[in-house]
């Protein structure tokens, strides 16, 4: 579990730099979208503890201790990315400001819609790790990431980083983030649970052989 807990400071704090990199690429968001993926190949790399990264796997592994360490790793996730993002505030005012931009406008979301732009933005994550993991390559990342940047996703653990940079204080931001996490969620889950669906067996036809001897001895009244 102590293992957990570091994993997820160290992811949250380079998640909350691929959010800087982006918010310093205001200019163009092409290039900061890209920049972003910094954060996940060195989650992947060094073996930390992302939640958006490790959710879909539940479907494989729903151990009591797999789910408390789902548990403590998104806690320390959210625990820490908001406050790094307000160090940042602090340290760049210039990102700040952008931050606080983008995060208006989220706030502006229903809550319907910042689930299904999670949902999403958990399905791209699940692909990028599972490549990541299966396949031994960094391309699932280098392009899973710029795509659900781009796309307006919504990715929970960035996002707490962009309010605590932001300076925003507003209850809408809890129920905001509950949105996201259960959207990620669920679409980290998606493609694994299409995948066990797809590899069970087939039943075979239970239908009794009757070993009665027919009326009229096999014979129809047809004909």
């Amino acid at each position: 579990m102590l293992k957990t807990v570091t994993g997820s400071i160290s992811a949250a704090i380079m998640i909350s730099i691929g959010g800087s990199v982006f918010l310093a690429c205001s200019d163009n968001r092409y290039y900061g979208a890209i920049f972003f993926s910094v954060a996940l190949l060195s989650i992947c790399y060094l073996g930390f503890y992302l939640y958006t990264g490790k959710i879909g796997y539940v479907v494989a592994d729903h151990t009591p201790k797999n789910l408390a360490a789902l548990g403590v790793g998104l806690v320390g996730n959210l625990a820490v990315t908001f406050p790094v993002g307000m160090l940042i505030r602090r340290a760049i005012p210039a990102l700040g400001e952008r931050a606080q931009a983008i995060c208006e406008a989220k706030l502006e979301q229903t809550f319907g819609s910042t689930l299904i732009r999670a949902i999403f933005c958990g399905v791209l994550m699940y692909i990028a790790v599972e490549i990541y993991r299966s396949k031994k390559s960094p391309i699932g990342v280098l392009f899973g990431i710029p795509v659900f940047i781009l796309a307006g996703f919504e990715h929970s653990i960035a996002d707490m980083f962009y309010f605590g940079a932001s300076g925003i204080a507003d209850g809408k931001i809890a129920l905001f983030e509950l949105a996201a996490v259960l959207g990620n969620s669920i679409g980290s889950a998606i493609l694994p649970l299409l995948g066990v669906l797809g590899a069970l067996p087939k039943k075979k036809d239970q239908t009794p052989i009757s070993t009665e001897t027919p009326v009229n001895g096999g014979k129809t009244n047809e004909g």
